[in-house]
C-alpha cells in the first residue's frame, strides 16, 4: 500500500454524521497518517495552539463553515492572529452551503485554498495537492 499524502489532517465540524462520512472517506483513501477530528471550533483552536506550541501543525485542515460557538470564518480570524501562515497549511472549506456571501468570503481570504462542497469524495480528495 503506498504511503500517505499527509502526515496529518484536521477536520473541523459540529456534524456527527459529516464526520463519520469524511473521516471514513480519508481513511479509506489513504490522504493521511492521522486524522484528527473535532466537533468544536473552540476546541479545535485549543488543538491548533497546542500544535504550535509542540511544533507539529496538521498538513491539511478542512473546516466547516456554520457551526454554533464560533463559525468556519471566525476560526479563520482567529487562526490569522496567532500568525498562522498561508505557507504552514492547505485549509480547505467543507460546507454544503452556497451561500453567494459565503463563497465570496473564502475567494477573499488568502488562508484558505478552495471551497469544497460536502461530503468529501475520492475525485476530490486526489486533487489535494
Amino acid at each position: 500500500m503506498e504511503d500517505p499524502r499527509f502526515k496529518s489532517v484536521l477536520l473541523v465540524d459540529d456534524s456527527y454524521v459529516d464526520n463519520l462520512i469524511n473521516r471514513k472517506m480519508l481513511q479509506s483513501n489513504n490522504f493521511a497518517d492521522d486524522i484528527t477530528v473535532i466537533d468544536s471550533p473552540v476546541k479545535a483552536m485549543a488543538y491548533i495552539q497546542q500544535c504550535i506550541n509542540e511544533g507539529s501543525m496538521p498538513d491539511v485542515i478542512f473546516l466547516d463553515i456554520r457551526m454554533p460557538e464560533m463559525d468556519g470564518f471566525q476560526f479563520l480570524e482567529n487562526l490569522a492572529d496567532i500568525g498562522i501562515e498561508v505557507s504552514d497549511l492547505k485549509i480547505y472549506m467543507l460546507s454544503s452551503s452556497l451561500d453567494p456571501d459565503d463563497l465570496k468570503q473564502i475567494a477573499e481570504n488568502e488562508l484558505v485554498s478552495k471551497f469544497i462542497s460536502k461530503p468529501l469524495t475520492e475525485k476530490i480528495l486526489n486533487e489535494i495537492e
